[in-house]
């Protein structure tokens, strides 16, 4: 997404602090110590740490710590960890005893926090919560970090390995104005090296959408059937689901724009983050390997509005409409909130056929390759099938079209409302031609058939980026980047609300070299707002600081990947990026999984580079 910053996210008024000690029972101890010292067998030490199964073996300073009450909400499941939130002098503790075991060279506590504070002030800490292990302090934060939505933190206890220690969330609150610290899906995982989960460990996977949907007259409603079919990946059995409802953002919870009715395969419960999260529960825990369906009606309202979702007039835009599933990763599940400053969306490649039946008078630009066949009098079917594609995305309207073919032969259809010129149009056919092929020349073959794109000059965001879809102002800079991100987010996944430099970054990088763009010089124009800014903050971060969201991820994002390709030379630059971009082909990627790449690449030690350029991780 090209994005101009359009809002930040006020942070609710609130207030916690919190600990945490629990003692494993020492078979369960034992269990999870390697056999040998030279061996290690990945494990999970915390026990209950999305609070779901109780309180056991945590122990709290009162009853309401772990909870699933009102005022707040659980980054996974229902139930979390609330400290504080008083409003008045108090301590809240949570913890739990934890054994690492020896054998393991890699052990790294995570956890997701969300903070609300009443606190007015910029620059006093009144209300802190503190994260130790042991009698080591691991991180300390106050009301100064106030947050919309959950971030997760992540620490390296490695040298904690062979003890058993005391986990511990200590809270404590001044005497006025409350803040509240929410703790939920809390994880020490072990590992034999630094190497990242493979996506094997990303669950359900190999999802397959079938879709039917008929539209009303304008194209602005939408009614029919989803199925989702997948398989369990993970050696823990799934016992439930999470269907993304991403675009019920979009309104409210009483008026929502997304409808599922009459689940089967499952049971619905309850919506969450918004009502952009559902969970469906499976009759019965899935195993690894075993496959499963749900199915469920759906209905779907485009709001007025030139945005990804909505309709400019008679133009309908209809972006991450369609309900996909959520990913349960060793972090657990990814309910991250809409972020209207960028994009939250973190799924797995997946198989779409969807077939949309809409009036003669409406073309539908759409994700993959469609097919048009005669519908009942004055409709038409569109069929569009798309392979290994991580979201689907259409629009409904009386474009102009023109098509093209680009040089390397991939089918061109540029869409574009009211008020585009035949010019213009020609000149987005002719750099989406360009784009496309150079783009595939440096990172492997365009994979998804045809590339739609859809022009229109109203929208406040620029560009937006679906698989085979775009949405764009007339504009080479933005198209072009729009089209890279068929590879960095596309083909390349990455989790975008915690990780958007992932795709932002690489898509701006390599917008630049398309564009014969050099990048000279331009990180000496670097100018930190903060201790805390750096180009892989998250979406949460984001949020809360959106005027300096496109500076750091989009422009010092960029400039990072320029001053890498200067340390590594253009040639190396050149073939890491190729190399990086095969090895993850519809895979998903991380901060840590391409430090690793480009610090294999080279013999210069590259760790005081990802400092200077704050890439952590």
């Amino acid at each position: 997404m090209r994005s101009t910053p359009h809002k930040s996210f006020a942070a609710a008024a609130c207030a916690v602090a919190a600990l945490a000690a629990v003692t494993l029972p020492s078979a369960q101890a034992s269990a999870a110590a390697p056999a040998a010292p030279a061996a290690c067998t990945p494990t999970q030490v915390v026990a209950n740490g999305d609070f779901e199964s109780g309180t056991s073996p945590w122990t709290q300073s009162s009853t309401s710590v772990i909870t699933n009450r009102a005022g707040e909400s659980a980054h996974g499941g229902t139930h979390f960890a609330w400290l504080n939130g008083v409003g008045s002098t108090h301590t809240d503790t949570l913890s739990q005893s934890v054994t690492i075991p020896s054998g393991c060279s890699t052990a790294t506590l995570t956890y997701w926090l969300h903070i609300d504070t009443a606190e007015t002030t910029t620059s006093t800490a009144y209300d802190k919560l503190t994260a130790k292990i042991g009698s080591t302090t691991l991180a300390t934060y106050s009301n100064l970090d106030k947050n919309t939505g959950y971030v997760q933190k992540s620490v390296d206890v490695s040298g904690f390995a062979g003890q058993t220690v005391t986990l511990a969330f200590t809270g404590t609150e001044d005497s006025s104005l409350k803040t509240s610290f929410v703790l939920d899906d809390v994880a020490l995982s072990t590992s034999g090296g630094t190497t990242p989960p493979a996506d094997s460990t990303r669950t359900p996977a190999a999802p397959a959408y079938t879709v039917n949907l008929t539209s009303n007259a304008s194209g602005n409603g939408w009614t029919g059937h989803e199925s989702a079919t997948f398989t369990n990946a993970s050696a823990t059995a799934l016992s439930e689901v999470y269907l993304r409802l991403w675009d019920n953002y979009h309104g409210t919870c009483s008026a929502m724009p997304i409808t599922v009715s009459n689940v089967t395969g499952g049971t619905a419960g309850a919506l969450s983050v918004g009502c952009t999260a559902l969970k469906i529960d499976l009759p019965a825990p899935l195993p690894q390997g075993q496959s499963a369906t749900i199915g469920f009606d759906l209905g779907i309202t485009v709001p007025d509005g030139a945005d990804r979702f909505g309709a400019d007039g008679a133009f309908n835009n209809i972006g991450n409409a369609l309900p996909v599933l959520a990913i349960r990763d060793a972090a657990g599940w990814h309910l991250d909130p809409y972020t209207n400053n960028g994009e939250s969306f973190y799924s797995l490649a997946a198989d779409f056929k969807v077939t949309l039946d809409h009036p003669n008078s409406l073309l539908v630009p759409a994700t993959g390759t469609s097919v048009d066949t005669p519908g009942s009098s004055g409709r038409t079917i569109t069929t569009a099938t798309a392979s290994k594609v991580r979201d689907f995305a259409w629009a409904a309207g009386p474009f102009s079209k023109i098509s093209g073919t680009s040089p390397a032969g991939t089918a061109i259809n540029i869409y574009s409302v009211s008020g585009i010129s035949s010019s213009s149009a020609q000149s987005m056919l002719a750099t989406a031609k360009s784009a496309v092929d150079t783009h595939a020349a440096r990172f492997g073959a365009y994979p998804y058939g045809e590339l739609d794109a859809v022009i229109d000059n109203n929208y406040w965001f620029g560009g937006m980026e679906y698989p085979g879809f775009v949405l764009d102002l007339v504009s080479t800079t933005a198209l072009t980047h729009e089209i890279g991100h068929q590879w960095w987010y596309g083909i390349v996944g990455d989790d975008e609300y915690n990780n958007p430099w992932l795709d932002e970054a690489f898509a701006d990088y390599s917008t630049d070299l398309a564009l014969n763009q050099t990048g000279t010089n331009c990180w000496n124009s670097v100018s930190w707002a903060s201790s805390s800014e750096k180009i892989t903050n998250s979406m949460a971060y984001w949020d809360a600081h959106s005027s300096r969201y496109s500076t750091v991820v989009y422009g010092y994002g960029k400039c990072a990947l320029h001053d890498l390709r200067r340390v590594l030379g253009d040639s190396v630059m050149a073939k890491l990026l190729k190399d990086y971009a095969t090895s993850h082909w519809y895979g998903v990627s991380t901060t840590a999984e391409f430090k690793a790449a480009a610090q294999a690449a080279t013999s210069t030690d590259l760790t005081s580079f990802w400092t200077q350029h704050r890439i952590d991780g």
